[in-house]
C-alpha cells in the first residue's frame, strides 16, 4: 500500500470557493485517497491498478434545500445538481486527459466511475466526505452530509485524478467560469452568512 501524503500543496481547510448565478456555493477540496478507497482500489476502480498516486477532489454543491426529505422537488434538485456535476467533471476529466493524467468522476447516482471500467463495488461519495472531511452523516434512505454552514443542503460528489494537486487545482479554475462557476474569497463565503 502506498502511504499518501495526508493534504495536498495548499491547507485541506482551506478549499476553493466558487458560488453559482443564483447564489448557491460550490466548494472543491483535493485530497489524498482515503484508506478505505486504497485498500479497496481494484474493486472500485479495476483500471486504476497501474496508478501509484492519484488524488481525491470532493466537489460539494449547495443545495436550494435540505436533502433529507424524498420529494418530487428535491429529486429534481438532485438530479439538477447531479448534471451540474456530470458535465463540469467530464470538462476537468477531458482537460486532465488532454495533459496525459488519467482521471474520471463517480456517477453520484450509481457509485461507478464514468469514464473507467466499474468495479465490483460501487464508490460511495458520502462516506468518502465523512472520511476526509469529517463531516457528519445522517443515516436516512440514503445518507446526507451534515456541512458545517449550509446543514443538509449539500450534494457530494466525487472525482479522481492522477494528475498532480496543483494542476488539478489550476484545471478546475479555468474550466470553473464555464459552468457558471466564480471564484470568491474565503471571507466573502463567511461574510455572507
Amino acid at each position: 500500500m502506498v502511504n499518501y501524503p495526508i493534504v495536498y500543496a495548499a491547507e485541506q481547510s482551506r478549499p476553493i470557493n466558487l458560488v453559482g448565478k443564483k447564489g448557491l456555493e460550490v466548494q472543491i477540496y483535493i485530497h489524498s485517497p482515503s484508506p478505505y478507497i486504497c485498500a479497496n482500489r481494484e474493486r472500485i476502480l479495476p483500471d486504476w491498478q497501474e496508478q501509484t498516486l492519484f488524488w481525491v477532489v470532493i466537489v460539494l454543491q449547495q443545495s436550494q434545500y435540505p436533502l433529507v426529505k424524498s420529494t418530487a422537488e428535491i429529486e429534481r434538485e438532485k438530479e439538477r445538481l447531479r448534471e451540474k456535476f456530470m458535465r463540469f467533471g467530464c470538462d476537468l476529466a477531458f482537460n486532465l486527459h488532454d495533459r496525459g493524467y488519467m482521471a474520471d468522476l463517480i456517477d453520484p447516482r450509481t457509485g461507478y466511475p464514468l469514464l473507467s471500467r466499474p468495479g465490483e463495488i460501487p464508490h460511495n461519495d458520502t462516506a468518502v466526505v465523512k472520511a476526509l472531511l469529517n463531516y457528519p452523516v445522517l443515516k436516512n434512505k440514503c445518507s446526507v452530509i451534515v456541512h458545517p454552514t449550509w446543514g443538509t443542503a449539500v450534494y457530494p460528489s466525487i472525482f479522481i485524478s492522477a494528475a498532480p494537486p496543483m494542476i488539478v487545482e489550476w484545471a478546475i479554475r479555468s474550466i470553473a467560469s464555464m459552468h457558471g462557476w466564480q471564484e470568491v474569497e474565503e471571507e466573502s463565503v463567511v461574510s455572507s452568512q
